[in-house]
């Protein structure tokens, strides 16, 4: 997955657990795709303070993330569903007999439900 995205997905889970100088600071980095530079000087602060800003939120997102798998439920459920959906245009075509499409979509939804 392109780092961006999951940088921006980390935000999204856990983003309101920064504190609000935290959040405006990553959220012009990773959201609004401002340079360290652009940044310091918006916020008063060194180029290097924006760096280690940055740097400190991304560690403590990815902490949250290792400790209870969010992001990585998400992405799994999402795929679960995509899925679920190959497996109903696969039935739309006729191209398998109803019994085994339901087989399949129970299976994928069991996954489902034991990741949550």
């Amino acid at each position: 997955m392109d780092e961006i995205l999951r940088q921006a997905l980390l935000y999204d889970f856990y983003g309101e657990l920064l504190n609000d100088h935290q959040k405006e600071i990553y959220e012009q980095f990773v959201l609004e795709d401002l340079s360290l530079s652009e940044i310091a000087q918006g916020a008063g602060i060194s180029r290097q303070g924006v760096h280690d800003l940055v740097k400190r939120c991304q560690r403590t997102l990815q902490g949250y993330e290792d400790r209870l798998h969010l992001v990585d439920k998400f992405l799994n459920i999402k795929e679960q569903v995509r899925r679920i959906r190959f497996v109903l245009e696969e039935y739309e075509s006729r191209e398998q007999p109803e019994k085994e499409m339901i087989e399949k979509i129970r299976r994928i939804s069991d996954g489902i439900i034991e990741e949550l």
